[in-house]
């Protein structure tokens, strides 16, 4: 799977994944299932890297003693939108609106699109942001198609 990175902006990005060959409603659900629960921790914050205690601490971290105020003190970081999964032959898309989430996001995106490309869809490209010239966006209805809302 090779990834690409177009213009980045996280209120208004497009996530792109080309197939190759048109992906069957098995693996279209995988893709909507892995891109809704990406969202879904995002929305609830997940992906705020000012915690990180866990990761910090390295990799001992057997009777560690974790420190709840560092969740109380963080800065809010949720993802706000997300729009409808889209296809067009070998092509599907979603519209994402990342609000104030780190982008630690994106890491982790990128490391499930790629297991799941190996094990189970096969994907040519991941495009982070940007435009298609195979598929263009159309501006005035590209963010009304958000169904999760703040």
């Amino acid at each position: 799977m090779e990834v690409q990175f177009r213009e980045f902006n996280p209120f208004d990005l497009w996530i792109w994944l080309e197939f190759p060959t048109v992906p069957s409603r098995m693996e279209q659900q995988y893709i909507e299932e892995l891109l809704d629960s990406w969202f879904y921790l995002g929305k609830l914050g997940g992906y705020n890297a000012e915690n990180l205690s866990v990761q910090d601490t390295g990799v001992e971290i057997s009777y560690m003693e974790y420190d709840v105020s560092g969740l109380e003190n963080a800065l809010m970081s949720p993802m706000h939108n997300m729009g409808d999964i889209e296809y067009l032959g070998v092509w599907g898309r979603c519209w994402f609106d990342l609000g104030t989430s780190d982008l630690i996001a994106i890491d982790i995106l990128i490391n499930s699109m790629n297991q799941l490309s190996y094990e189970l869809v096969q994907f040519n490209k991941l495009i982070i942001g940007g435009e298609n010239k195979d598929w263009e966006v159309d501006r005035n209805t590209s963010n009304s198609s958000a169904f999760y809302e703040n």
